[in-house]
Formats: C-alpha cells, structure tokens, sequence
C-alpha cells in the first residue's frame, strides 16, 4: 500500500526488481505508472549520485566478503573510512538492509565441559581403537552446536565406526538427555 504512494522513480525500481516474478504491464497497471515512462525510465542515462551510489555499495559488498560476512555495518564503516572512503555507520546499514546483506555473529569458545565433579565415570572401553571389524560392532556418539537462521542448535550424532557412516541423529535448542536419547534411538531402528 505505502508503494503507490512514492514517486513514479520508486515504483519503477520496484517493477524492475520484480520482472522475473510478474508481468511489467500487469505491475505498471496496479501501481498507476505507464509502461512507456518505465521503459524510459530503464533506459535514461545514470546519474553521478547513482554512479556513486553504486560505487560505494561495491565497496560495501567488497568489504563485506573481505572480512568473511563477519563484519557489519559498523565496522564496515570504520574500515572504509580509514581507507579514505567516507561513509557513515548509517548508510552502510541502510545499504546492507536494502541488499539483505547481514554479518554472521561468531560467538566466542566457552568451555562448558566441568571435568571437576563427584559424579561416576564410564570406563573407557575403546581406549582410542577405533577400528570395527564388522557393522553395528562399534558406535561412537557426539554432541556439537552449530550456528542456523534460527539461532544455533545442538546436533547429536551417532556413527557407526565401521562404515564411517552417521547412523543416527537428533537437533534441538537445547542440550538435554532426550536430545541424546533420540539419537541413540534413531540408530538402534536402523
């Protein structure tokens, strides 16, 4: 609804970003421009604020990849400007927003393994031989996190060491027993 209200320019970008999905006759018709000024449009000669515009959002893009996605806009701006480049935290946000271009946050180590309890523990049965002579002889089982669109989550995996093959494996938001428990039951169906 807020779209028929922009300026034809506005509504014309919006058409070209979405000839692939409709039909540009069927768009022009609803949002109330002509096809002639939307094809007028696509052929005028860019402008030095487009020319810049661009510019400056390659070397967002640049940056962006240089650092591994890790970087947001912030940072971004910060190396851009060292690189004599000047742009403010603002524009890269609106930039990146605009190009659905997002840094991927890297949460930091945090040991969660408490060696130090009274609690009984397992022998060690394989005492480091991983070798099976045979299938289902030997499994070995894992818990890892890893990072989703969703949030991260925990995977639990089990293998079986003969095939090298996960047999069996479980994701959850949280680590509990039944994350463990469902791995080890999707195995033994096998």
């Amino acid at each position: 609804y807020a779209l028929l209200r922009e300026k034809p320019s506005v509504k014309y970008e919006f058409i070209h970003e979405n000839r692939s999905q409709f039909r540009v006759e069927k768009m022009c018709s609803v949002l109330g421009v002509s096809k002639s000024g939307y094809f007028k449009w696509l052929k005028r000669p860019k402008s030095d604020r487009q020319k810049q515009h661009e510019k400056l959002s390659q070397e967002i893009l640049q940056t962006h990849l240089e650092f591994n996605q890790r970087y947001g806009s912030v940072k971004i701006a910060k190396t851009l400007n060292k690189r004599g480049v000047e742009v403010s935290e603002r524009t890269v946000s609106r930039i990146m927003t605009k190009n659905q271009w997002r840094s991927c946050t890297v949460k930091k180590f945090k040991a969660t393994t408490n060696s130090k309890h009274q609690h009984p523990v397992s022998e060690n049965v394989l005492d480091r031989q991983f070798k099976a002579s045979k299938p289902n002889q030997l499994w070995v089982a894992d818990i890892t996190y890893i990072p989703t669109n969703e949030g991260w989550l925990y995977l639990a995996t089990v293998m079986d060491l003969y095939s090298r093959k996960i047999i069996g494996w479980a994701m959850n938001k949280t680590m509990t027993k039944e994350l463990v428990t469902s791995a080890l039951k999707m195995a033994y169906k096998r």
